[in-house]
């Protein structure tokens, strides 16, 4: 009777004994996500969002640091033609108001060289005589700028205005007085040099 029941209670306790494991494989099953095994972290949203902002605002200051620059670009050239034009427009006047009987045809040649259309083919057609009366008057003029500005004009056209101080001498004459002369010279864009295409005189 005593072996019947040592045997009784241990088939009672062997189930007892197997209900510590089965508790805690069910609390690590809880404790798991089986869907998690082999899944890689990801990115929050606040990440993503955060680099998406990012790449945007690189995108817009690329932008605008190539805008600045292409601005700064035209910028700069539109300065350098205005400059040409206002140079070349000074040295026009100073040509046409610088004349020596002694240097008759390399001024007039001076002045050719830096004229064009209109104003080239009325001067070539004058320049025999204009050259003919400065060595019969054996004069010498010498011009001075003493102010010059750059009105509006277009891309390819300047329109200067010059005031211009012009000393004479004739020969067996007295010293003539200064005679001051203003003009509106016309430079014309050709190639990447500037020439004069038309003068007036401005009372």
């Amino acid at each position: 009777m005593a072996d019947d029941d040592d045997a009784a209670d241990a088939e009672v306790s062997e189930p007892t004994a197997a209900e510590p494991e089965n508790g805690a494989a069910e609390a690590e099953n809880v404790d798991a996500d089986p869907t998690d095994d082999h899944a890689e972290p990801r990115p929050q949203a606040g990440v993503r969002l955060a680099l998406a902002v990012g790449v945007v605002v690189v995108l817009a200051l690329g932008g605008l640091v190539g805008w600045l620059g292409y601005r700064a670009y035209e910028s700069h050239e539109a300065k350098q033609q205005r400059d040409l034009f206002l140079q070349v427009g000074r040295q026009v006047a100073v040509n046409l108001t610088t004349i020596s009987s002694t240097e008759a045809e390399a001024d007039v040649q001076r002045i050719l060289d830096s004229a064009t259309g209109a104003f080239y083919d009325e001067f070539q057609k004058r320049s025999a005589s204009f050259v003919e009366v400065v060595k019969q008057a054996q004069s010498k003029s010498e011009g001075t700028v003493t102010e010059a500005g750059l009105e509006p004009g277009s891309d390819d056209q300047g329109r200067v205005l010059v005031a211009v101080t012009v000393n004479t001498q004739n020969a067996g004459a007295p010293e003539q007085r200064p005679r001051a002369w203003r003009m509106r010279i016309i430079v014309q864009k050709v190639g990447d040099h500037a020439k004069v295409s038309r003068v007036e005189f401005i009372p």
